[in-house]
């Protein structure tokens, strides 16, 4: 059972069974569609969850209690159970989440997996940068209140108002239509913005970039480490074959008997 599971045709047929299905449940948001085809759709959502039911129960069955040391068989055993919640009255709205089924194309594809992990062994890094980023922009939010706040109260009239107002000035949305108002009160406010944009944008998002390339660079560099270091234990166990035969072998020689062959 565990080689079958194992094999790569049954990984590819998972792998376009579980494309199948979110092309489906996408299909299902067309009334015009449901309307024609609404029966055939939701008889291969059906048996598509039962295959995913069943694939589950034989990778418990297989592994034991290995299955569950393993956090993607986790996600993928959390993402089939919440399908299988009777999705009506007040649990109705779970039925929306059927479309995470779509998901398991990230454990189902090792390159994916390889970058969620990276994004993960990132994530220590990136709180620093996010406390980073989040002293910036309070700062920032302080003195624009005080400032701007006045003058341009639909923008910067308290601290709430002012810190979604720079986020927004950070994504890069409507900045100018914000910045140009504040300067017909305010000529000077552009060195203002503009020292908030580098600071926030180019320096602490770009940060961002970067610790998480680096984390992808470590996470690959690992994967080519543990596929050289099961290649090295593959080697070592030929190796320990060949000399235990050819020890085998030199026994009767050393005792004074014809060495047999093989």
């Amino acid at each position: 059972m565990r080689a079958f599971l194992s094999a790569p045709r049954t990984e590819r047929a998972i792998l376009v069974l579980i494309v199948l299905n979110g092309i489906t449940i996408g299909l299902e948001t067309s009334t015009f569609l449901v309307d024609r085809i609404g029966g055939l759709l939701h008889l291969v959502d059906q048996a598509v969850l039962i295959v995913f039911v069943v694939e589950i129960a034989a990778r418990v069955y297989s592994h034991r209690g290995a299955f569950f040391k393993d956090p993607w068989n986790w996600f993928d055993a959390i993402i089939v159970g919440i399908a299988l919640i009777p999705a009506s009255g007040p649990a109705s709205v779970l039925r929306a989440l059927r479309i995470l089924r779509a998901l398991r194309l990230v454990s189902a594809v090792p390159n994916m997996r390889r970058v969620v992990a990276a994004l993960l062994s990132a994530i220590p890094g990136m709180a620093s940068i996010i406390g980073l980023l989040l002293l910036t922009m309070y700062v920032s939010a302080v003195l624009a209140t005080v400032q701007f706040g006045p003058t341009s109260p639909e923008y910067f009239k308290d601290l709430p108002t002012s810190l979604f107002t720079l986020f927004q000035i950070m994504t890069g949305e409507s900045w100018p239509e914000i910045v140009q108002q504040v300067m017909t009160q305010h000529p000077w406010a552009w060195l203002f913005f503009v020292v908030y944009i580098l600071a926030s944008s180019f320096v602490v998002l770009n940060l961002f970039i970067a610790v998480v390339v680096n984390a992808m660079d470590a996470q690959t560099v690992s994967a080519e480490e543990r596929e050289t270091d099961e290649r090295l234990t593959a080697l070592m166990q030929e190796l320990a074959r060949l000399h235990a035969k050819i020890d085998s072998l030199q026994r009767p020689q050393e005792h004074g008997a014809p060495a047999q062959t093989t």
